[in-house]
């Protein structure tokens, strides 16, 4: 297990025989109590590796969540559970696909978006790849230090935060200039992806539509409560 943010873990889990995935997919999780009652929830899948090896899952806790509570307070080392998965093949990202890619996060959105990033890394891929990351402050983001890693080693890779609260001189929500200013220019054809709450993801996508973006290039996955 690894502290990504207060509120935000991601947990490493050793799965027997697990087939490989592909970037953006996920995997739902099951947990039943004594009492026999079971919650399932899906959850993205943050690492790159595709074959068999860890398979690591980061957790955005909810003060109301049945299941992101234990997953984020609860659950030791050791902890067997039960997923299913690797599932879903629209919300991915394939290395064979030649496109600049924009990739645009809100909040734990960031999760199947990392796992393109590594995946690139791992692959040395030559996709360019241009990161909008929304999130509350700089304290709630998620693998903020890698990806400032990433970028620094990287050219072809470049990583804008956007604050929504507080971490700059004023704080902003995305929009068409973030987007115009930090993504790839639909001249370009990219390949987008956008992952966060319904509202976010539909703001954004209206802007990437008005800005003369493809609609058959910009896939989305939106998240609720878990």
């Amino acid at each position: 297990m690894r502290q990504e943010t207060p509120s935000a873990r991601t947990l490493v889990l050793d799965v027997p025989d697990w087939s490989g995935h592909l970037p953006g997919q996920h995997l739902d999780l099951r947990l039943t109590a004594e009492d026999g009652y079971s919650a399932q929830r899906s959850y993205s899948i943050a690492s790159d590796w595709p074959g068999d090896g860890p398979v690591e899952i980061t957790v955005q806790r909810l003060a109301d969540g049945e299941v992101s509570p234990y997953l984020t307070d609860v659950v030791e080392v050791g902890d067997k559970i039960e997923l299913r998965g690797p599932i879903g093949g629209w919300f991915v990202w394939r290395s064979a696909q030649p496109a600049p890619v924009v990739l645009i996060a809100g909040g734990s959105g960031i999760v199947p978006l990392m796992s393109m990033i590594r995946e690139r890394g791992r692959l040395r891929a030559r996709q360019l790849f241009r990161v909008i990351y929304s999130v509350r402050t700089p304290e709630d983001a998620c693998y903020a230090d890698e990806l400032r890693r990433r970028v620094r080693d990287d050219p072809g890779l470049d990583v804008h935060f956007v604050y929504t609260r507080k971490g700059q001189e004023q704080p902003k929500r995305i929009d068409v200039a973030t987007v115009n200013s930090h993504g790839w220019p639909p001249d370009f054809a990219p390949d987008v992806f956008v992952c966060g709450p319904t509202g976010f993801v539909e703001t954004v996508a209206d802007i990437l539509v008005a800005l003369g973006h493809d609609p058959k290039k910009i896939r989305t996955e939106r998240f609720g409560g878990k």
